[in-house]
């Protein structure tokens, strides 16, 4: 067997040279400069749809920018998140900010002040509950609604870019460039606080999560390839994942995902499915025995501004959009 040597990384102020050179040393620090080149490889091939799974707290830890940039650059063509992660990001177009804290505080104190804590980021409760109430108001202004939380993350999206003309934000940029949200999970979030609160006025606003199923899957059967990013795990980790399934129990067998990339620090032998390995998936069908894969045992907060500022620096590009995006893949009744 032939071996190539690893070759000593070399300090540069160049991030997609540095990471370059990362991906010929050895344990994490490679697997993060690997994780580039595949995801840099999912960007130019003009055959792949490229979802993007988002979990854990990244728009309160300071990453709205980095995930906005995904966007505009049309590295992802659809996310899938936390309603917790849009929820934030809402709250930051808004005005409302995350604030500089500890993780070694007075817990009871931060209550009694009205501070709600996110590890080492704090902010005010009372925000966050003018968010929520503004939540139920604009959902006064679509009843009656029925419809997937894509669809209603589109209309939300427009109202608030317009109620906030330009401001910045991971929604404002997937409004511009049309890249749909998926909330599958919608309701453990303040985005279903506000829509409860609304429900309790009598509002007939009902987010339909089977719809959600539904469009994702058609997005990913009507495309040729698919590539998968996921920050962390959780629901929109394996609600990605499982569109591998619905699509051959409807006799469409779209034969797992092509390229595959996870930031995480979860790990398999605890028992927690985030952690689970791509090789396990390819049981499962959700992986393609000849996918591209890595999964980087890191900090989402370290992995992701270096990653995003490589393939920015490294000229990826986009020849194309995938045959997925260029029509309406939305439909209903599976």
């Amino acid at each position: 067997m032939a071996l190539e040597p690893n070759v000593p990384v070399v300090p540069t102020g160049n991030v997609a040279d540095l990471l370059r050179g990362m991906s010929r040393t050895g344990f994490q620090g490679r697997k993060l400069g690997e994780s580039v080149e595949i995801w840099k490889r999912m960007i130019e091939d003009p055959e792949c749809t490229i979802f993007l799974g988002l979990s854990g707290a990244m728009i309160p830890a300071g990453m709205q920018q980095c995930l906005a940039e995904l966007v505009r650059h049309r590295y992802v063509d659809a996310i899938v998140s936390t309603g917790a992660n849009i929820f934030h990001d809402i709250c930051e177009h808004a005005g409302v900010r995350h604030y500089l804290g500890h993780h070694h505080v007075d817990d009871e104190e931060l209550y009694r002040q009205g501070i709600d804590r996110i590890y080492d980021v704090f902010a005010f409760e009372n925000e966050f509950r003018e968010i929520d109430r503004g939540i139920a108001d604009f959902g006064e202004t679509i009843a009656p609604f029925r419809g997937s939380s894509r669809e209603f993350m589109r209309l939300y999206g427009e109202f608030l870019v317009r109620e906030y003309p330009g401001r910045d934000s991971l929604v404002a940029a997937c409004t511009e460039k049309n890249v749909p949200i998926f909330i599958p999970a919608l309701c453990d979030s303040s985005i279903g606080i506000g829509l409860l609160i609304a429900r309790r006025r009598g509002v007939d606003v009902d987010v339909d999560q089977i719809a959600d199923a539904d469009e994702i899957t058609c997005m990913i059967e009507d495309a040729k390839k698919t590539g998968v990013v996921y920050i962390g795990g959780g629901v929109p980790k394996n609600f990605i994942q499982q569109t591998q399934v619905i699509g051959s129990i409807h006799e469409k067998d779209l034969g797992g995902h092509d390229y595959a990339v996870q930031y995480t620090t979860d790990a398999p032998h605890w028992g927690g499915l985030s952690g689970c390995t791509f090789e396990e998936a390819i049981s499962w069908g959700k992986e393609s025995t000849g996918t591209s894969q890595v999964q980087v045992h890191v900090d989402a907060t370290i992995a992701l501004p270096l990653v995003v500022s490589a393939l920015i620096a490294s000229d990826a590009e986009r020849v194309k959009q995938s045959g997925a995006k260029k029509k309406n893949v939305f439909r209903q009744g599976l």
